[in-house]
């Protein structure tokens, strides 16, 4: 089955706005109220979707959102300096479609691995995805599954984190891990495939225009830009979709492309891992990476999200703890060391707290 046949399954069983309108029905949609069953009608019959993002009042909004915690940078300085009229000069780009997407700068970073991060300026592009996202962000969290952590608000890594722990409670169950992650992922997803999955929720031809325009300027998701973890994100969630629903797995969890499978089963996840190998080469085109590992929990731990989880306890990953002590003998900003700090609290790290900060 391809995932776009796939997808229209899911949709129809788990959206009721995607039903046609003489089915539209609340009930017998799990969770989903009254209330946001009308409110999907509403998003159902929206074909103004480009005139949003492209209104002024989005744009301003969009705008103080892409500031938050950038007011010093150079681009956000010289944008504030001609602030409306840029504003202006944005919205009208977008109503006579003669905006395209701005080159890339690009440099490698080296934490955690060496990699490609791409930066657009600040004006017009990242306000531009901020408008972008406004619109996008409600749809895509409609289909988003519970396991999944990245680029969700209300979840991220603690709350990842923090459903492992539970998980892990059922010991019977969580013998055994099964952890993989994918190749290349953000190089290597398929525009196309990208391209087909959002039309199967968007029918706006402007807004999908704008899209595709920001999608076809570099290859694959340039790490870097804005919307490519939110795309990276919507890729995904039909084989997320596919796993706990057609595979009815129960301890699941994905953390952009990194995947932590639990089972008390060692042969049911190497069939698990062959049947989600070829489900993500024939329906995405993508690759499982060679490092793949189906182990003991007890044995090893589950390297996962920065933790290192075991059945009776949790501690810091490795590397993350390294780089903790560095900053505290560094001295380092106290922004910087309360990062670590955060990291720490949500696990069994009391002795290496009173070693490194003795005086918290």
């Amino acid at each position: 089955m391809s995932a776009l046949t796939y997808a229209e399954q899911i949709f129809k069983q788990c959206r009721p706005w995607l039903l046609p309108k003489n089915k539209l029905n609340w009930k017998g949609f799990g969770s989903e109220s009254e209330e946001d069953f009308l409110q999907a009608k509403e998003m159902k019959r929206k074909s103004n979707l480009f005139s949003q993002v492209a209104s002024m009042e989005n744009l301003h909004l969009a705008d103080k959102k892409a500031q938050k915690g950038k007011a010093n940078q150079y681009g956000v300085r010289l944008h504030n300096a001609n602030k409306e009229a840029n504003i202006l000069s944005l919205h009208e780009m977008l109503l006579n479609k003669t905006y395209c997407t701005s080159q890339y700068s690009i440099f490698k970073v080296y934490e955690p691995k060496e990699r490609d991060v791409f930066r657009l300026p600040y004006f017009p592009d990242r306000i531009l995805h901020h408008a972008v996202m406004n619109i996008l962000e409600p749809m895509f969290m409609a289909c988003f599954t519970a396991n999944t952590y990245s680029c969700i608000k209300g979840k991220g890594i603690h709350a990842a984190a923090k459903d492992i722990k539970i998980a892990l409670r059922d010991e019977a169950n969580t013998t055994y891990c099964l952890k993989l992650d994918i190749k290349k992922f953000y190089p290597n997803v398929d525009h196309k495939i990208l391209k087909q999955l959002l039309r199967r929720k968007i029918k706006d031809r402007d807004f999908l225009w704008l899209l595709d325009e920001i999608i076809e300027s570099a290859e694959g998701l340039p790490i870097g830009n804005y919307l490519s973890q939110y795309f990276a994100n919507f890729y995904l969630t039909y084989f997320d979709h596919w796993i706990k629903e057609t595979k009815a797995v129960k301890y699941y969890f994905r953390y952009a492309d990194d995947i932590v499978v639990l089972s008390g089963d060692k042969a049911y996840l190497h069939q698990l891992l062959s049947e989600i190998t070829t489900y993500l080469q024939n329906n995405l085109k993508l690759t499982v990476k060679g490092n793949f590992q189906v182990f003991p929990v007890d044995a090893r731990s589950i390297d996962f999200v920065g933790y290192r989880f075991y059945h009776t306890h949790t501690l810091l990953r490795k590397t993350i703890k390294q780089s903790f002590a560095r900053s505290v003998k560094k001295g380092n900003k106290h922004a910087s060391i309360a990062a670590y700090y955060g990291w720490a609290k949500h696990c069994d790290s009391i002795n290496l707290l009173n070693k490194l900060l003795p005086n918290e």
